[in-house]
């Protein structure tokens, strides 16, 4: 009896070390350091393939990462830049349709890898949070190595839009930003899908979870906090973008950031569809008015080249 009691408690203890201890580490070392690349219908193409000029760059973000991407003028004299981030396990082709879109309204773009991704450096993502760095960087070479037309926009999706809110927050450089799909929280969007796929509660895992991710991210978990981001932004003016089946990032989180956000300049569109991430594709016409808008919202007399 004595021998089963100690095999038993024996077996207990390793299921308890891998539940908390291995399957917490597989979750944060796939989130931090794997290198997936979600397949993209614009793998493979160029600026060049949507008909645009375009020429390569390298520029470090502001902690030092070299980083990767392309500077796409505008054909005509430019009504302000357009600084575009990509999402979590892709690279700078997801954000080419919507590049070659604002390019069409005269809008000079930067498309560029994260850290982590694509062609640019770095050992780590952070779902965000240094990502902020690369977007701030981004705006600097912009706006001192090619003398980049104000208003600065940031235009990000999923992770970039957390970037690029974050980085907004930083830098009021960045005169406006269309977030699309972010999430509320770096706690809160664990939490929400490890229940979502694994079906899960939030205690142990998730925290152990974002106690990892946030000790390999060098960053404290409450300060990755978009609510507190769009505090700091506010009043300049933020266009809200969330599909409306989305399971992942749902039209609910995009309300509330709409709700906390100040400033007449807010703005936010729910658009028809399923697939995270994928507004821009699946629902075309009302995006791009709702970009149109906005951008024209934030007035010529704004307009005008960095010094």
């Amino acid at each position: 009896m004595s021998i089963a009691w100690h095999v038993l408690a024996i077996l207990g203890v390793l299921l308890a070390i891998f539940l908390f201890g291995v399957v917490p580490w597989f979750f944060t070392n796939l989130a931090t350091r794997g290198h997936f690349h979600y397949p993209d219908p614009n793998d493979g193409k160029t600026p060049v393939s949507y008909g645009l000029n375009f020429r390569w760059v390298e520029f470090p973000s502001t902690d030092g990462i070299p980083l990767r991407g392309w500077y796409i003028p505008a054909p005509r004299r430019p009504q302000g830049t357009i600084i575009y981030c990509h999402g979590l396990n892709r690279t700078r082709t997801e954000m080419l349709p919507m590049a070659a879109f604002a390019n069409a309204l005269g809008y000079d773009g930067l498309l560029f890898d994260f850290r982590h991704s694509g062609q640019s450096g770095g050992d780590i993502t952070t779902l965000g949070y240094q990502e902020r760095y690369d977007v701030l960087g981004a705006v600097r070479f912009a706006l001192a190595e090619e003398k980049a037309a104000r208003p600065v926009v940031v235009w990000g999706v999923s992770m970039g839009a957390a970037a690029a809110l974050m980085a907004a927050a930083d830098s009021e450089e960045i005169a406006g930003v269309i977030s699309d799909s972010t999430f509320r929280s770096f706690s809160d969007t664990v939490k929400h899908h490890l229940k979502l796929f694994l079906h899960l509660p939030a205690f142990p895992l998730a925290y152990e979870v974002i106690y990892w991710v946030a000790w390999r991210g060098g960053f404290s978990a409450s300060d990755f906090d978009l609510e507190k981001a769009v505090d700091r932004i506010s009043p300049r003016p933020i266009l809200f973008v969330a599909v409306e089946g989305d399971r992942r990032m749902p039209p609910s989180i995009a309300e509330a950031l709409y709700a906390r956000a100040s400033g007449r300049g807010k703005r936010i569109l729910i658009v028809p569809g399923r697939r995270h991430g994928e507004g821009f594709n699946e629902a075309r016409e009302p995006y791009e008015k709702a970009v149109e808008e906005f951008l024209k919202s934030l007035g010529p007399d704004e307009v005008h080249r960095g010094e």
